[in-house]
């Protein structure tokens, strides 16, 4: 690696443009290092933002591209013959083509932030007969959208780049797979959407018998019930991190992000962004949604109740666990309740806000409102965080666990509502 980084302080954008066109015909070159190493330059102002990332999309999608127009006029049966030799043998060969054929170019966008996946998609792309139209317009899109992150990601880390670089790699690499694993099982769904409605209605109507409620309120509690499970998982592991101060690295590196990208000059911007998660907003949100739940809403009592066991319970939810974990935040030591895990701002945030979207998204008939209200739930509580953590209040971890404690109890909470709302409507409440 040393003598890459070398020949980049002295050839520049040269170096960068073929080490990541060699790197896209699988060859060994640490792509996520050299750019990040490129953001430091950039940083130290002996290099171009914009034209490094230029030149290094160019040098992907170059490289891309050649690789395609070598497996389309190779084809499979050169790299079942000859693969082995270039670590591509009959055995990877095989299970890249099944993965590859079933997922295609829905993929390469994201596929090069996963290892050991971007050096082989422009050969099986070609292999498998994929339109090089469809696969430039992904491809070229994905490499561009790769380079800037790392690109911008070194010049973000500057000066602290060798201490932080092989930590936020691996993150973006784990966000990376986390996101193919969510566009995939999203277009699972969406292709067998009917199959898979039935199939969850059937699991539902096992375990709730005697209910001959409508298929729509069996999927939102099932899918409300996957969420919960999903963030009772992550609270776990929160809580095991938790008890064994593994948060050191992540808030520090986090936290520097945040001041890196967010100067000073953000300050009254950050004052705008923590006042949405006070209760100048969550009250006329409240006193909005219960008149919104008397005029339009179904089962109007318990809908309240619900709203109002989501408050109050959250809240309290919030007070004791930062009591249980007793964990004083970086500015918070001379406050009478300092303690800030999870953090109170979004947590309350994401439950309050979120519930009340919910019941505007379970009642309004319109697509585009349902969409922006769920996009305006995940903004605000992105704000709120950021906030926290500009202004030292919190730490990132704080954040985290909030929106993790917050979407449990929201998701326990719509769970509720609806198995009651079933229970009423079948006569047994």
């Amino acid at each position: 690696m040393g003598f890459l980084t070398s020949w980049l302080e002295h050839h520049g954008y040269w170096v960068l443009y073929f080490a990541l066109f060699l790197e896209m015909l699988a060859l060994p070159l640490p792509g996520e290092v050299l750019m990040s190493y490129t953001g430091l330059l950039i940083f130290q102002g002996k290099l171009n933002w914009f034209l490094c990332i230029v030149t290094a999309g160019a040098g992907v999608c170059t490289g891309v591209t050649l690789s395609y127009w070598i497996g389309f006029r190779l084809g499979a049966p050169f790299f079942e013959k000859y693969g082995a030799r270039v670590h591509f043998g009959p055995d990877k060969l095989d299970k890249i083509s099944y993965w590859f054929q079933k997922y295609g170019n829905k993929v390469l966008t994201i596929a090069y932030f996963i290892p050991g996946v971007r050096h082989f998609t422009g050969y099986f792309s070609g292999v498998t007969r994929i339109s090089f139209r469809k696969y430039a317009l992904f491809a070229y899109i994905g490499a561009f959208i790769w380079v800037s992150v790392f690109i911008s990601l070194g010049k973000v880390l500057g000066p602290k780049w060798e201490q932080y670089h092989h930590t936020m790699n691996r993150y973006l690499i784990y966000a990376g797979m986390i996101a193919a694993v969510i566009f995939i099982m999203v277009y699972l769904f969406r292709k067998n959407e009917l199959r898979m409605k039935e199939l969850l209605s059937t699991i539902l109507e096992k375990g709730i018998t005697n209910f001959h409620s409508m298929g729509k309120v069996k999927f939102i509690v099932l899918a409300a019930f996957a969420l919960f499970a999903v963030f009772l998982t992550l609270m776990i592991g929160l809580i095991q991190d938790f008890l064994e101060n593994e948060f050191t690295l992540f808030d520090e590196v986090t936290s520097y992000i945040i001041h890196e990208v967010f100067d000073p000059s953000w300050s009254e911007w950050m004052n705008r962004f923590a006042l949405l998660g006070s209760y100048y907003v969550f009250i006329p949100l409240i006193v909005i949604t219960c008149l919104g739940i008397l005029i339009k809403g179904k089962d109007r009592m318990l809908e309240l109740i619900s709203f109002t066991m989501v408050i109050v319970g959250g809240e309290a939810l919030d007070e004791g666990l930062r009591a249980f974990f007793h964990r004083i935040g970086p500015s918070s030591s001379s406050y009478l309740f300092p303690y800030t895990f999870p953090s109170e701002q979004t947590l309350i945030s994401l439950t309050v806000c979120g519930f009340a979207a919910y019941l505007l998204v379970r009642h309004h008939a319109n697509l585009l409102a349902r969409i922006a209200a769920t996009l305006l739930v995940i903004l605000l509580c992105l704000l709120v965080g950021i906030s926290r953590i500009f202004f030292d209040v919190q730490y990132p971890s704080d954040v985290i666990a909030g929106y993790i404690f917050g979407g449990a109890w929201l998701s326990l909470n719509v769970i509720l509502l609806e198995v009651l709302r079933m229970l009423r409507k079948n006569g047994y409440a």
